[in-house]
């Protein structure tokens, strides 16, 4: 089967005038996906219109398309908007442009999702040295949304994620339905934090205190500053059970699991 490009679907007369940024995560300092599906599509087009110190990112006339990674370990982007720069503004290290949306597009903002393996450090690449590589992945029935629960074996969520989709129908379903085990672990320092969830309102009761409190009442948890969780911490789960399982057992399971992963000696378990 052919393969369809991005430019079947693009009609513009010639891209030599038309320039791409591939908008992708920086490690606890930008997460485009993130600010995308939390609806806040004003810092996602800051961030698209944004100078660096030095060098200009676009010049007025062009038309700017804007990509966010949406998985930070595949190839593929989601576009979310296409503009024309109608005035420079000389700013650097802020928004340097004035610009109109190209509205005819707009139908495919947030549901189109291009294959592309960008080779190069530049994020910012005229569309001419790239556009026959970007392949049409998927156009979406609706808006993107990734939030469906991927099943429980494939939880791993940063907390930022977790206060998000823990208000997802499809989610509490899923976590008030078990028992189980969880893991909490700090990417700062690769300390982890082992955590059973059990009682009336199971994994979901568990982790709803996370998003209340960072901490969910936990002792070596609450020395911890909450902007040190929020930036730090993903949530994953190690075992399920089903809402007859005696406690004891997930008790028991939970303290096998400490003693694996060293969670009292190097970790955040204090007992």
């Amino acid at each position: 089967m052919d393969e369809i490009k991005l430019t079947d679907i693009l009609k513009f007369e010639s891209f030599d005038n038309v320039k791409i940024r591939f908008n992708l995560q920086f490690e606890g300092i930008w997460n485009p996906i993130e600010y995308y599906k939390s609806g806040n599509v004003k810092t996602m087009l800051n961030g698209q219109y944004w100078n660096y110190n030095k060098n200009k990112s676009f010049k007025e006339g062009q038309i700017s398309i804007g990509f966010i990674k949406v998985n930070r370990n595949e190839d593929f982007w989601l576009l979310f908007h296409i503009g024309k720069i109608v005035k420079d503004l000389n700013i650097f290290n802020g928004v340097g442009y004035e610009y109109e949306t190209l509205y005819e597009y707009e139908k495919y903002f947030g549901r189109l999702i291009v294959k592309f393996k960008n080779k190069s450090q530049n994020m910012i690449r005229n569309a001419e040295s790239v556009i026959g590589d970007c392949e049409i992945a998927q156009i979406l029935p609706d808006l993107f949304d990734n939030d469906v629960f991927p099943g429980y074996d494939k939880v791993n969520i940063s907390w930022k994620e977790l206060s998000r989709v823990i208000e997802k129908e499809n989610w509490r379903t899923a976590l008030q339905n078990q028992k189980g085990i969880y893991l909490i672990s700090d990417t700062s320092n690769g300390k982890m934090y082992v955590g059973s969830a059990y009682g009336e309102t199971m994994l979901l009761g568990r982790w709803e205190s996370y998003k209340k409190t960072g901490h969910g009442g936990n002792v070596e948890l609450k020395k911890l500053t909450i902007n040190h969780i929020k930036e730090n911490f993903r949530y994953s789960i190690l075992d399920i059970y089903k809402s007859t399982t005696d406690d004891n057992v997930i008790i028991a399971r939970e303290n096998w699991w400490k003693e694996l992963l060293l969670s009292r000696k190097f970790g955040y378990n204090g007992n």
